[in-house]
């Protein structure tokens, strides 16, 4: 086996449109759930029963899956924190999901139109969705403008149906400061986070944001702040706002994020460290190792893992955060290389191909399709 694909890919875009990217959970049951289908719970094979949860399936297209589940939620006359899912579809695709809310009346929600949402069937339960019911996704991808569509079969041989496990992009942030911030948080300096957070332009498109982010790190003027930064950055006004008051107290300031932002940071150094320990692993071509650390105060480091710390300036035990406790992280395990399967592709055109594989949950498939555009 071949840990990573080696020398040229084919090539390519992906994400053209939704279209391009189509994504259908697999339930725990193994049940794909296909597009623009209707199902009743005897189909997928789970119990429903008199309780105070909605179970159904989320269809989207162009929709973050909170930013969806939220929509449905006040529309149900219910909050985002009702709401239930067992894993995040990108937002450009077309996905499917199962989901649940808490306390919402099944025919309302069954007769809900929204925009590129659809319900393919919904019952009630005793119990709602959580993160990590599912067993995977099966998706459909077209790669567009490619220029070697000839090395698929080659890059798939070299695989061997084993991939890097990295952690995708998106885990780091689309300021990609995610890394940053979390490695001050986890040293206990709270005024550098929270000043990344509210002034880090890397990334950013909006020219609003760049010039209200910048004129703050010039000025350092919290109160002030308040009059200029645009209402849409809510975060970012939360803190300002605290701080304005309160203007020493920085993990005060970063208190007032929700707790899954704040511990995202965490995890990204997390994912960063596992990250940079299988591309070594790949180099060293030391690949038998088939389950790597998610780092935590509790993990069994390995001498990897000891050099990636140290070159951070952190080590295992910092991972319990004396000053915010509720960001504290024990560590896990996570597949170094993972599998996929029902891998077939077809071709458009000569520059358009169609890529379709099922992966297990907690797997990106961008991380796959990397292995094949290089």
């Amino acid at each position: 086996m071949l840990a990573s694909s080696s020398g040229k890919g084919i090539g390519g875009k992906l994400k053209d449109s939704a279209e391009d990217f189509i994504v259908e959970e697999i339930t725990k049951n193994e049940k794909t759930l296909k597009l623009d289908t209707k199902y009743t719970n005897e189909e997928l094979g789970v119990e429903a029963s008199e309780g105070k949860f909605c179970v159904f399936v989320m269809q989207k297209r162009d929709w973050n899956t909170v930013q969806a589940l939220k929509t449905i939620a006040k529309l149900c006359g219910r909050g985002i924190k009702s709401v239930g899912f067992a894993g995040t579809k990108d937002r450009t695709s077309i996905s499917t999901q199962m989901c649940s809310i808490f306390g919402a009346n099944l025919e309302r929600l069954s007769a809900i139109h929204v925009k590129d949402i659809k319900i393919n069937g919904a019952w009630q339960s005793a119990t709602g969705v959580e993160l990590g019911d599912l067993l995977g996704n099966r998706f459909g991808v077209t790669i567009r403008d490619a220029t070697s569509i000839h090395r698929i079969d080659e890059i798939n041989r070299e695989l061997n149906g084993l991939f890097p496990n990295y952690f995708g992009e998106q885990r780091f942030g689309f300021r990609n400061n995610n890394v940053e911030i979390g490695l001050d948080i986890i040293k206990g300096n709270f005024k550098s986070a929270a000043m990344k957070f509210l002034t880090d332009t890397t990334n950013e498109t909006n020219e609003d944001s760049v010039i209200a982010r910048k004129r703050l790190s010039q000025e350092r003027d919290f109160k002030s702040a308040l009059e200029y930064f645009p209402k849409y950055l809510k975060y970012e006004i939360d803190m300002l706002r605290f701080l304005s008051e309160v203007p020493t107290d920085y993990a005060g300031a970063l208190r007032k994020l929700p707790r899954s932002l704040s511990l995202m940071f965490v995890h990204s150094v997390e994912s960063s460290i596992f990250n940079i320990e299988v591309e070594q692993r790949i180099k060293d071509k030391d690949v038998s190792m088939t389950e790597g650390n998610i780092i935590g105060y509790e993990s069994e480091i390995n001498d990897y893992e000891i050099e990636i710390l140290d070159k951070l300036g952190i080590t295992k035990e910092q991972f319990k955060v004396k000053s915010m406790p509720e960001l504290n992280c024990k560590g896990g395990k996570r597949l170094m290389f993972a599998p996929y399967k029902d891998f077939f592709y077809s071709e458009i055109d000569e520059n358009t191909v169609r890529l379709q594989f099922s992966l297990l949950a907690g797997s990106y498939a961008t991380v796959l399709l990397n292995e094949f555009i290089r």
